[in-house]
C-alpha cells in the first residue's frame, strides 16, 4: 500500500491537468483518512490501508472527471466555517462573502442591540442565512428557496450551527417574500444570474452544480426580475436589499433596481475583492421609526 506521501504524489499526478491539483489531492486524502492537512504533512511515511487506498482512488476518479471537491467530500468553506453541501445546492463562493460583509456592516450598525428581521432569498445551502444568524444574535431570519432538497441541506446546516430556532426555512420563489412577512429590515439575495447561453458545460466543475441555482434566463436577470416585482414593499423604512450578480449582468441589475424603486431608494453597485462588479445595494430612503427610549 502507498504511504501518505506517495498517495499525495499519485493524486497530484492524476489531477495534473487542474490548477488546484496539489490542494485537491490533499483535501481528498484528508477526507478519506479523516485527518487534517497538518496531519498528512506530519505522517508522510504512514501506509494507507487497502480500503483507504481504494476510496482515495475513487475520489480521484470523480475529481478527474470534473466533479467539484466540495461534492465529493460533502462540505465547503464559507466565512471561516465549513458547511454541508450536496449536488442539490450551489457551492458557496468566496465572492459571496462580500455580500455577507456588506449586510453585516449594515445590520451591526443599526441593529446591534435590537431585533431585526432578515430574509435570505434563494438560500441554497443556507450559508448566508446561518452566517447572518451566527454573526447577528438579534436577527430573526426567513430563508426561502424553491428547491425542497436545497432546503433540507440548509436545515442540516442550521441545526449543526445551533441557529435553527432563528432561521425559518420556507419553500417558495422570490415573489413569496411578500407572503412570508415583508417588509423586512434587510433582504439578501444570491439568485441565479448566469445567462442561459453561458451556462457551464462539462468538464467545467460548475456544470455539476444544479442548473436551477445557475440559470438566470436569457439576460441573467429573470430571477431578480421576479424578486424586484415585489417593489418597495420588500423593505421596511430605512431597510436595505443586497443582491449578488455577475460582472456582465450587474449593470442591468442596477438599472432594473433603480427603475423598480425610483426615488424611494438609493441604488449602488460595488465591486468584489477581485475588482469585478458583483454586489448591488438598495437603501430605502424613508426614515425608520425609532423605538421609544425607556423611561
Amino acid at each position: 500500500m502507498p504511504t501518505v506521501e506517495q498517495a499525495l504524489g499519485l493524486g497530484r499526478e492524476r489531477l495534473r491537468g487542474s490548477e488546484s491539483a496539489r490542494g485537491d489531492a490533499a483535501l481528498l486524502l484528508g477526507y478519506v483518512l479523516e485527518q487534517s492537512n497538518a496531519w498528512l504533512l506530519a505522517h508522510g511515511d504512514e501506509a494507507l490501508e487497502p480500503g483507504q487506498s481504494e476510496r482515495f482512488e475513487r475520489a480521484l476518479a470523480r475529481r478527474a472527471a470534473g466533479e467539484p471537491v466540495a461534492y465529493i467530500i460533502g462540505r465547503a468553506g464559507f466565512y471561516g466555517r465549513l458547511f454541508a453541501v450536496t449536488p442539490d445546492v450551489l457551492i458557496p463562493r468566496p465572492e459571496t462573502e462580500e455580500l455577507l460583509e456588506r449586510a453585516l456592516a449594515f445590520l451591526c450598525a443599526h441593529f446591534a442591540e435590537r431585533s431585526v428581521r432578515v430574509c435570505d432569498v434563494g438560500t441554497g445551502s443556507g450559508a448566508l442565512a446561518v452566517s447572518l444568524a451566527l454573526e447577528v444574535p438579534t436577527a430573526e431570519i426567513v430563508a426561502i428557496d424553491i428547491s425542497p432538497t436545497a432546503l433540507a441541506v440548509a436545515r442540516r446546516n442550521a441545526f449543526a450551527f445551533g441557529v435553527a430556532e432563528r432561521v425559518r426555512l420556507v419553500e417558495g420563489d422570490a415573489r413569496g417574500v411578500l407572503a412570508e412577512g415583508a417588509p423586512f429590515d434587510a433582504v439578501v439575495a444570491n439568485l441565479p444570474y448566469v445567462r442561459t447561453d453561458d451556462l457551464p458545460r462539462e468538464p467545467d466543475s460548475a456544470a455539476f452544480e444544479p442548473r436551477l441555482a445557475l440559470d438566470g434566463g436569457v439576460d441573467g436577470l429573470a430571477a431578480y426580475r421576479d424578486l424586484l416585482a415585489c417593489g418597495p414593499n420588500l423593505l421596511a423604512a430605512g431597510g436595505m436589499l443586497f443582491m449578488e450578480g455577475g460582472p456582465d449582468t450587474l449593470a442591468g441589475l442596477v438599472t432594473l433596481a433603480a427603475r423598480t424603486f425610483d426615488e424611494a431608494a438609493r441604488v449602488t453597485g460595488y465591486a468584489d475583492y477581485g475588482g469585478r462588479q458583483r454586489v448591488v445595494e438598495v437603501l430605502d430612503l424613508r426614515a425608520p421609526e425609532r423605538e421609544p427610549k425607556a423611561g
